[in-house]
Formats: C-alpha cells, sequence, structure tokens
C-alpha cells in the first residue's frame, strides 16, 4: 500500500451577472446636514465585501473621505430595485449604478458650493478630505459640511443622486440567432497538489496555487481574502460536503453540525494566489470582483490531482475515500499518471 501524489488543474471563464431584462441595478445618494452621505442599496452584503466596496466607489466619484459615505442596504420596499446578491453581479452593477448617483449627487454639491463661493461650479474641485476649493485657488475653499448645511437650510437643495445601471441589448446574428449576452468576463486558472492514499481512500490537499484575472482590484485585501475563504469552500464541496446518501430524502442524512462533514483547521492547505488585473472597459473604474468563481476551479482540479494520482475518475461530487476505493478496486489497483515538474511558480 502507498501513498500517491497527484497535480491537477482547471480554468475557468467566468461570465459577471446575467441579463434578464438587463439585469439592472439602482442605487441613490443623499447628503445629510452634517455633509456626510447615505448610498441606499437593494442588493445584499452576503459577506464578500459590498458595503466596503460601495462605500469606496461612492466616495472616489463624491469626491468626499470614505469615511463620511455611510451604505443602507434596505429592502426592496424602502429601497431602490435590484436584481440581488448573485451571479457575481456586485461590484460590477452596483458600482456602476452607485458611480451614476454619486455623479448626479455631486454635481448638486457643487452646484451649492459655487453659490456659497460665488463662482462657477466648474471651475471647482474636491480634494478628498471634506473639502472643495476653486481650481488653482485652493485658499477659496467651503468644506462638505457647509456646503451641505447651506443647500439644505438656506438655499432650499437637495443634494441627492440616483443611478441605475443596465447591461445593453447583445447584437444578434440574423443567420444563426449567435449572440453574446454578457459584456464582462473575469478568468482563473487553479492547479491543485495532493497525496492519496490507496489504502484508505484519503485526500490530502497538499497546496495551491492559482492566478486570476477580475479587472482592476478595487480593494486588494477583500479580493485576496474572498479567494482565499473561496477556495477554503471549493475544498469542502470537492471531498466533504453532502446531504447524502439519500437526497433530497433526509433520512440517514446529517442532522446537525455535528454530523455534517467539513474540513477543519488541520486539513488547511497552503496557498498561492496572483491576481492580474485586467480593467474591464464598463466596469466600475475597471473592477468586475471574484464571487462564485472562487471556489469554482477548486472542484475539478481536485478531481483531476486525484485522477492523476490513483487513475480513479470520480464524477460525483464529493470525493470519498469509499469512491476512491471502489474505484481503485475496479482498476485492478492505483494507477498514477504521469507527473511532471516541481511547485508551481507563476509569479
Amino acid at each position: 500500500m502507498a501513498r500517491h501524489e497527484g497535480r491537477g488543474m482547471a480554468s475557468v471563464n467566468y461570465p459577471i451577472g446575467m441579463n434578464l431584462g438587463g439585469d439592472p441595478s439602482q442605487a441613490l445618494i443623499h447628503s445629510n446636514p452634517d455633509g456626510k452621505f447615505t448610498v441606499a442599496l437593494s442588493a445584499i452584503d452576503l459577506g464578500q465585501g459590498m458595503k466596503q466596496v460601495s462605500r469606496q466607489i461612492a466616495a472616489e466619484t463624491l469626491g468626499v473621505p470614505i469615511e463620511d459615505v455611510f451604505v443602507d442596504t434596505a429592502d426592496s420596499d424602502t429601497g431602490p430595485h435590484d436584481m440581488g446578491s448573485f451571479a457575481s453581479r456586485g461590484t460590477h452593477r452596483m458600482g456602476n449604478a452607485i458611480i451614476v448617483a454619486a455623479r448626479e449627487a455631486r454635481g448638486v454639491l457643487l452646484e451649492a458650493a459655487a453659490e456659497e463661493l460665488e463662482v462657477n461650479a466648474s471651475d471647482l474641485v474636491t480634494d478628498g478630505r471634506g473639502n472643495i476649493h476653486v481650481r488653482g485657488a485652493p485658499s477659496k475653499t467651503i468644506t462638505v459640511k457647509a456646503t451641505a448645511q447651506a443647500a439644505q437650510f438656506k438655499q432650499g437643495k437637495t443634494i441627492a443622486g440616483r443611478g441605475i445601471f443596465l447591461i445593453p441589448l447583445s447584437a444578434v446574428d440574423a443567420e444563426t440567432g449567435e449572440m453574446n449576452p454578457n459584456t464582462a468576463f473575469a478568468h482563473a486558472c487553479l492547479v491543485a497538489d495532493v497525496a492519496v492514499d490507496d489504502e484508505t481512500g484519503e485526500v490530502e490537499v497538499l497546496r495551491m496555487t492559482s492566478a486570476y484575472e477580475l479587472g482592476r482590484v478595487i480593494n486588494p485585501r477583500m479580493v485576496e481574502q474572498q479567494l482565499v475563504g473561496g477556495a477554503w469552500m471549493g475544498i469542502s464541496h470537492a471531498l466533504y460536503e453532502t446531504p447524502e446518501p439519500y437526497y433530497p430524502n433526509p433520512e440517514h442524512g446529517p442532522r446537525d453540525f455535528n454530523e455534517y462533514l467539513m474540513p477543519g483547521p488541520g486539513e488547511i492547505a497552503p496557498y498561492h494566489v496572483t491576481v492580474l488585473e485586467r480593467p474591464a472597459p464598463d466596469g466600475p473604474f475597471g473592477g468586475k470582483g471574484p464571487g462564485e468563481m472562487c471556489a469554482n476551479p477548486v472542484l475539478p482540479a481536485i478531481a483531476n490531482a486525484v485522477y492523476n494520482a490513483v487513475g480513479v475518475r470520480v464524477d460525483e461530487l464529493p470525493i470519498t475515500p469509499e469512491k476512491i476505493l471502489r474505484g481503485i478496486k475496479a482498476n485492478g489497483g492505483a494507477k498514477p499518471g504521469p507527473r511532471r515538474g516541481g511547485p508551481v511558480n507563476w509569479r
């Protein structure tokens, strides 16, 4: 009996969002009397960091400090319409809607400031630190807070903006009907190295190495965390999690998280991630976002690595020791495939 090592690879070409009715997202932005801004969305932050990215996009477009922006993910009764938080669409769709709304609100903000400074709004700039001043004359200035107060209590202006983003209709080939419903695609390639015990069927993930092309990375640390967390989820789906044996019938299945099998800290594998930036022409500041793609390539890469290690092709998840041992028995023993190269290094 032996322990066999194998390497598997998988690549992903992932469409961002969908195209049902243009896949619209809407955003509303308004200023409060203290000069801080509220962004109202109906999309929900599921832990992927959408609120933080929304704050960054709004603050950059408004020209105000990020700490002066608050994101309210309301419900569908009180917030603007949105298709939802799915299909890896958050950064691209909602970010674009926020930019439209923030530009409108910024226009009103500068008009109010221009009235106070007695200049043309086109001559004003923001410094990103809460101040508005005349271009080329930084001493002629007014704070965003003072501008908001003047607009609301003196000028009778509402500093607010509305934004919506729709995917444009795709051209359709008259002869073939071919069309492209997506305007942005993200890409990834992942290599998994595993060790398989041909006596117990157990799989150990030794390391993973990946490269992700995500457009412009708006928040590098959050992207890294999402990619690592998503890969861990992919390992869990590939090797552990299942509602079997009789899904959807719950009989004899896991009843709680004491019985629902998941990996723990002892199964953590070293993971090296390289992020490639190729800004999307229609993305907010070029962004696309990782989303579901974080976990997707892990599953086929591990399946391919198991096949490379012992010659067993498992085509139903999870890849359990029982399935591997049955495959080894059916093959008349482990049949390791060719293995080339040492650790992957894409830097």
